[in-house]
């Protein structure tokens, strides 16, 4: 599955936890942003080691789910880092 993972943590020592773990499981697009492609078992461990890392009561996680055809329609401007779809090429072969 294809999850865009948007953060907004109010703490330095927290947001530095969250970074730190999404860097090893997606692709760091914006300053609080990931694009991860995880199996349905990862995303829900993933999911509930950052349900750990934050306080509910100051801080938010958003997962956005993105089907096949949606990835193929993200655009972008800006700072290029290369074609969208090089970087995605892995997920739209699945």
């Amino acid at each position: 599955m294809f999850v865009v993972i948007a953060y907004d943590v109010v703490e330095d020592r927290r947001r530095d936890r969250i970074f730190k773990t999404l860097k090893n499981h997606g692709r760091h697009v914006q300053y609080s942003v990931f694009e991860c492609e995880l199996r349905r078992e990862d995303f829900r461990n993933l999911q509930a080691r950052l349900t750990r890392l934050i306080r509910p009561e100051e801080d938010n996680i958003r997962f956005y789910f993105l089907d096949r055809d949606a990835v193929t329609k993200i655009e972008e401007i800006g700072k290029a880092r290369g074609p969208v779809q090089d970087r995605l090429a892995h997920f739209l072969i699945l």
